[in-house]
């Protein structure tokens, strides 16, 4: 019989705003992030581990910089993420180590999700964006 462990499908009721550079622990999770700051900024994931849930909205627009949700463990974010801009596209992320709101592109109530796959080893996103190249899946290095 396979073990089940219960997952959060949505935030928990809680909102924080992030407006700096922050890295989650596991003990945030269950909490939607709302990225409201004139210039992007980075938010580190903690360790992937069974039941963390995350959602990340954007809350303000932002010019010069983009908001980047990085893994700190890199190449375990896959996925997909609802590109849908005048050209309706899917962004698939694989194995990488980003999700980045694009500044510029971004659209007030894009949003991702996270949570581990199976394994625990690794971050499912999905998401979506209402402009075309709003989202992003990187693996700069």
């Amino acid at each position: 019989m396979a073990t089940r462990v219960n997952y959060s499908s949505a935030p928990l009721g809680k909102q924080t705003v992030l407006s700096a550079d922050t890295t989650l622990f596991a003990k945030d999770s269950g909490t939607e992030y709302l990225l409201s700051n004139a210039t992007g900024e980075v938010v580190t994931l903690p360790p992937v581990e069974p039941g963390l849930y995350f959602k990340f909205t954007v809350a303000s627009a932002f010019a010069t910089d983009n908001w980047v949700i990085d893994s700190s463990e890199g190449d375990n974010i896959s996925g997909i993420i609802a590109d849908m801009g005048t050209t309706v596209a899917v962004v698939v992320a694989s194995a990488e180590d980003q999700i980045n709101f694009v500044a510029s592109a971004e659209t007030i109530g894009d949003y991702i999700e996270l949570r581990p796959d199976a394994a625990g080893t690794g971050w499912i996103v999905n998401g979506v964006c209402g402009a075309n190249g709003g989202i992003t899946a990187t693996d700069p290095s």
